[in-house]
């Protein structure tokens, strides 16, 4: 079978039923796992035959197996169709182009599941973080699950190399983009595909950075995504070009900034209503809720602005023994003002709509405020006391900022973000 467009025809194989002494409280979702492979025709059948019979023994879903070779150059394709016609519940589908983003928004696209997932066939991801991924999705509760090797709980075997690139560039995510996900990308997925086909409908990536695009969607138009601790051992035999994967995902990122900004990102959805204890009107409702509501969002801001006072003045007294006053307050003031503004979008203001785009607009905004009152403080101060020490300066440079962080309160509990309890 060979789909050349993204939503070809799935495999008619039926899906396989749960064993007998998993059925009682067993759901009736459907679930497709797909294995996309290149060249993998020593790893396949170690793969298959591990993740069938972990399926058979103890799914209480009805799966189906789905391989989704594309382009393989060696027997891989021969060594699917053997293990398919030996497997009850293996289909295999054919692509003539390579692509790991391409063969997931192919196969996925065409999948008859309530359910789909991925995995990788070296099956890095312990598979007891399978059932954990599928249930938040089986129970309506999460419209995405992801395996995650950076999450609490999560344990990992890498290289210090592998290691480094996946955190840099994790952080680097939610730096850009102001995700609340860690990790892009575990090989270890699952989605609801209702809500998953007018996603792939606007993806763009064939390749590796298709997982990323696919949160940044995700995120950025409201749907929920949940978040597995996985076990995970590198696999010393891969084939991944870290360098030349790390560029083409650094120009998926802007890629991806462009069109949220230009509102090409945005797709039409079937919303999920809030949940009453979280839904704006139900936060009005009561005074003795916006009194702890306003007391959580002071008493945070405060831990948060003194954290990013406290860190300023260091950074400020590091720099300026290099730079001039102004220069190391620029530098200062704006690393600690996106540190700020992420931490208040996701601690204070957590019941808030704005989105990140918005945050950080707002926070720009009051950057150059708090920029202009900040280096007119300390200017002020050097030209009445040209003699002063830098300590002395620092002091002043805080006074000033503690009163920037009081109107930044204020403006972005009211104007930016919007809060529930104003």
């Amino acid at each position: 079978m060979t789909p050349t467009a993204p939503h070809a025809a799935a495999p008619t194989l039926a899906f396989q039923r749960p064993a007998a002494s998993t059925l009682a409280g067993s759901g009736t979702a459907t679930v497709d796992i797909v294995v996309p492979v290149f060249n993998e025709e020593r790893a396949l059948p170690g793969c298959l035959r591990t993740l069938h019979a972990r399926l058979r023994e103890g799914f209480p879903f009805p799966w189906r197996i789905t391989v989704a070779d594309n382009a393989s150059t060696d027997a891989t394709l021969a060594v699917a169709r053997q293990l398919a016609d030996e497997l009850p519940g293996v289909a295999v589908v054919h692509l003539d182009r390579k692509g790991r983003g391409l063969a997931l928004r192919t196969v996925w696209g065409a999948s008859g599941a309530d359910i789909v997932a991925y995995m990788d066939v070296d099956l890095s991801t312990g598979l007891d973080g399978l059932l954990p991924l599928i249930a938040p999705l089986a129970s309506g509760h999460s419209d995405i699950a992801i395996g995650s090797r950076l999450a609490p709980g999560a344990r990992t075997v890498r290289g210090p190399r592998r290691e480094f690139i996946s955190r840099c560039y994790n952080a680097t995510i939610r730096l850009t983009h102001g995700v609340r996900f860690t990790d892009a990308q575990c090989g270890f997925k699952a989605a609801r595909t209702e809500v998953l086909g007018p996603l792939l409908d606007v993806t763009r990536d064939d390749a590796w950075f298709f997982d990323t695009e696919l949160l940044l969607l995700a995120e950025h138009n409201g749907l929920r995504i949940h978040e597995v601790p996985v076990d995970w051992v590198e696999d010393v035999d891969t084939r991944v070009d870290v360098v030349g994967t790390a560029t083409d995902d650094l120009r998926g990122l802007w890629r991806m900034a462009r069109a949220k900004a230009s509102g090409a990102a945005r797709v039409e959805l079937a919303r999920r209503p809030a949940p009453a204890a979280e839904h704006p009107d139900a936060v009005l409702a009561a005074p003795s809720t916006r009194r702890t509501v306003l007391s959580w969002e002071v008493g945070c801001f405060i831990a948060i602005g003194i954290v990013s006072t406290a860190g300023q003045a260091l950074l400020y007294a590091l720099l300026r023994s290099w730079w001039s006053p102004a220069l190391a307050n620029l530098v200062s003031l704006l690393l600690l003002t996106l540190l700020n503004t992420e931490a208040n979008r996701r601690l204070t203001f957590r019941h808030a709509a704005a989105r990140p785009a918005r945050a950080h607009l707002g926070a720009g905004a009051l950057f150059v405020l708090g920029y202009l009152v900040t280096s007119l403080a300390v200017l002020l101060f050097r030209q009445a006391d040209p003699s002063a020490s830098t300590a002395a300066e620092t002091v002043v440079l805080t006074g000033a900022s503690l009163v920037v962080t009081v109107v930044r309160f204020v403006v972005l509990r009211t104007a930016v973000f919007g809060s529930s309890a104003h």
